[in-house]
């Protein structure tokens, strides 16, 4: 009897896990349940064991997949595509076929309200860009410079990601830069990101 029931509570659990999983689907796993912010695996000798994400305490690679309160408002409508695409507003092109499979690189965070982890009083959206763009501008001659200038869960180094962890935008940023490339600033749902590709 004990045995069944331990079974039977087994296969319960189970079963309210994958339940949870599958409700998640790939928005709560994409960037951040690896982020990242990351269930993909993230290399074994990176230093993050998640992709990056500004999660609830705003440090990149914690709490992946960790998504805040629904949030209303206009910030909430203003970062509805947030990932899915361009600054343009143009929907990412597919990456080609010579990107590579893992990329291992550095971001510098600039949150905004709204944003996954930003706090309440976190600046707006405009004012975030405007700080992003003065960011990769400094990002490409000193890239740690502009890490010691972004909001926390910037770093040089966030370890390897693979592909198909990130939301579009931010991955075709991140996997068609030349190595040592940085990118411009993209939206993503933690906030705007600069990246740069170590390899």
């Amino acid at each position: 009897m004990q045995r069944s029931t331990a079974v039977i509570y087994t296969l319960f659990f189970a079963g309210a896990v994958a339940f949870v999983i599958a409700q998640s689907g790939p928005k709560g796993r994409g960037a951040a349940s690896a982020p990242a912010d990351a269930g993909a695996a993230v290399d074994a000798g990176s230093p993050t064991a998640t992709a990056p994400t500004a999660a609830d305490d705003g440090d990149a690679g914690t709490d992946a997949g960790v998504e805040g309160p629904p949030e209303s408002g206009p910030e909430q409508a203003a970062r509805s595509d947030a990932g899915i695409t361009l600054l343009s507003g143009e929907a990412p092109p597919g990456l080609p076929t010579e990107a590579p499979k893992k990329v291992r690189f550095g971001v510098v965070l600039v949150q905004y309200r709204g944003a996954q982890g930003a706090p309440p009083n976190a600046r707006s959206k405009d004012a975030a860009l405007a700080l992003a763009r003065e960011l990769a501008e400094v990002a490409k001659t000193d890239f740690k410079a502009a890490v010691d200038k972004g909001d926390k869960g910037s770093t040089d180094d966030l370890g390897f990601i693979p592909r198909g962890v990130l939301e579009p935008a931010p991955e075709y940023e991140l996997f068609s830069l030349p190595k040592g490339g940085v990118s411009g600033p993209v939206d993503t749902p933690r906030g705007f990101w600069i990246t740069r590709r170590i390899e």
